[in-house]
């Protein structure tokens, strides 16, 4: 006999809808929330924020820490302050792209504005998301992040840093070099194959990371091909190495 549970399911799924429980196993924003808590993290520093879907995501998922958030272009920024203005413990760094050095620099502006990178996108990532084809260009303030982040790390003890700027992720570690040393966690897009003319791949960034004390924690899913279900980009959460020993055992 075929179980309720099992008709629902099936119901959802011929609708294109799945339903899983809030656990780390199951829910992606499950998972972070218990790789922040495990590394009792209370500062968030949310770079290329967008209009801060991934900020909100993690308060919504009980992350009662502060939040600070980068974003470059004006009309997600504007959205940004918006919602940031809210929240007490959510503070919006004066409008600029994180990167290698300090100046100006032109950023692509994508049809989707989730997409929007320093660097040239390729076919590839065309074709699985036309959506994001690029519309026009942005000359938007350049930071290092070791310019920037002082005045916020002050009063943290556990540094979680999220980069998400579409290939741009290796020049937004250059510019940290100096502030990587206090970071306990980064989350950052890794790329399974070239989605943006010039980009690091999955496996270069591993490799830099584990060399800068790191450990590859987890792994979730971002952009996948609909035609062939090849996976394309991960998100990867590394720990620092020894940082989470007290607590696991």
């Amino acid at each position: 006999m075929i179980s309720p549970r099992h008709i629902l399911r099936q119901t959802l799924q011929r609708a294109g809808l799945e339903v899983h429980r809030f656990i780390p196993k199951s829910s992606p924003q499950a998972q972070v929330l218990a790789i922040l808590n495990n590394a009792c993290i209370d500062l968030v520093l949310d770079v290329g924020a967008n209009k801060g879907q991934f900020s909100q995501e993690i308060r919504t998922a009980g992350y009662a820490g502060r939040i600070v958030s980068f974003e470059p272009l004006p009309n997600p920024y504007e959205e940004l302050e918006e919602i940031s203005r809210r929240d007490p413990l959510w503070n919006l760094h004066p409008r600029c792209a994180l990167g290698a050095t300090d100046g100006e620099i032109d950023i692509n502006v994508a049809g989707n504005s989730l997409s929007s990178s320093v660097l040239p996108m390729l076919d590839v990532h065309r074709a699985v998301a036309p959506e994001s084809a690029y519309l026009g260009k942005e000359t938007v303030p350049l930071c290092k992040l070791d310019s920037v982040a002082t005045e916020y790390l002050a009063a943290a003890k556990n540094v979680f840093l999220k980069i998400d700027t579409q290939g741009y992720e290796s020049q937004v570690l250059d510019g940290a070099r100096e502030t990587l040393p206090g970071i306990a966690g980064i989350m950052l897009e890794l790329s399974l194959v070239p989605l943006y003319e010039g980009q690091t791949l999955w496996l270069d960034m591993v490799k830099r990371l584990i060399d800068e004390g790191f450990a590859l924690w987890a792994i979730q899913q971002v952009l996948i091909a609909p035609d062939t279900g090849q996976t394309l980009q991960v998100d990867g959460i590394f720990l620092r190495q020894g940082a989470h020993a007290a607590r696991t055992r």
